[in-house]
């Protein structure tokens, strides 16, 4: 048998931990071109929010549907194979499902990982997978940050966002966070290394208190949020801003919210982009090597928050999607 997370309830709103069941399901065999896996971890990940509400489904991936396992990123170890290009013993990352154990077939963001020395395997997931390849590419791809300018973070203090202030902090530029505490504002400036961080918390105000951060306006701001949010830095855009689209967590779980100040985009010559990280496989590789190389240096701190045991992971969903946690948010399933 199979123990799994299922959907047993399309979200509406907020996701709560009811909207999910711990199942037993037969285990699948393992065919000829196929290998099985015991899954060791679970990446979080809030972008799968969206394909979780009824009727969901678009270009990227299907809706998920009532009953089925919740779909999601992990990391196992090759217990059985059919596959010649996965042997037995060989430490994978693919697309599957919150569960412990998964039939797969090599053909879904699946890779055969080999950490380099002294680097936890978990990393492959956080700083070191699509999560750190997300700020790579939205910061370096769209973004193009140069030394001086300023850049805004929504999000701060999520998965993707703590390695997108560092990265921005490194290339010389005064990093802004956002974020939804006043504890998680300082935790960033501290631990993460921003410059200033605007929490809803104890500054409600945003457009006034991003006006008081940066007077002279923003020169990237990378949105992982979308509405009111992404709205309000439009309005505060220098004249040749960039703005990276990687992710609309506000929309994931309410209305989606109009955006009035969208002209500045045109009188003030802004490019605006949005981008999915698996458009750059071919680039994969050699951005891996530049986090590790930073990792290696000290120069990029890894931030994951870690829960134990199939069982915890709606909460630690739920954790994540709601501003609980701080940065990636990972279950372990040893």
């Amino acid at each position: 048998m199979n123990q799994a997370i299922a959907l047993i309830k399309h979200p509406v709103g907020k996701v709560k931990e009811s909207d999910f069941q711990l199942v037993e399901r037969p285990s699948l065999p393992c065919e000829e071109g196929f290998f099985r896996t015991k899954n060791m971890w679970l990446s979080l990940d809030a972008g799968f929010r969206h394909w979780m509400a009824e009727g969901a489904g678009d270009n990227y991936l299907p809706g998920m549907q009532i009953g089925d396992p919740v779909q999601g990123v992990v990391i196992g170890e090759v217990i059985e194979s059919r596959h010649s290009g996965y042997p037995v013993g060989c430490i994978v990352s693919a697309r599957t499902a919150w569960e412990q154990f998964s039939v797969l077939d090599g053909t879904d963001l699946c890779n055969i990982l080999s950490p380099a020395d002294g680097v936890p395997v978990h990393q492959y997931m956080s700083t070191l997978g699509l999560t750190g390849m997300t700020a790579w590419v939205g910061l370096y791809r769209v973004g193009n940050p140069r030394a001086g300018e300023t850049v805004v973070i929504s999000a701060a203090g999520g998965a993707v966002g703590t390695v997108a202030g560092q990265l921005a902090k490194a290339e010389g530029c005064r990093v802004v966070g956002l974020t939804s505490t006043r504890s998680k504002a300082d935790w960033l400036v501290n631990d993460v290394g921003y410059d200033l961080v605007i929490d809803r918390e104890t500054q409600p105000d945003l457009d006034q208190s991003l006006r008081d951060a940066v007077p002279e306006g923003v020169d990237v701001y990378f949105d992982n949020v979308g509405g009111h949010v992404l709205d309000t830095v439009m309005a505060q855009l220098k004249e040749g801003a960039r703005i990276a689209l990687s992710g609309a967590i506000s929309e994931y779980e309410g209305e989606v919210e109009p955006l009035f100040n969208s002209y500045e985009l045109v009188t003030k010559r802004v490019r605006m982009e949005g981008f999915m990280v698996t458009d750059h496989v071919e680039d994969f590789p050699a951005i891996l090597k530049d986090l590790q190389n930073r990792l290696a240096d000290g120069t990029l701190k890894s931030f994951e928050q870690i829960y134990n045991g199939l069982s915890e992971t709606p909460r630690a969903f739920c954790d994540m999607m709601h501003g609980a946690s701080r940065g990636k948010c990972l279950v372990t399933l040893d």
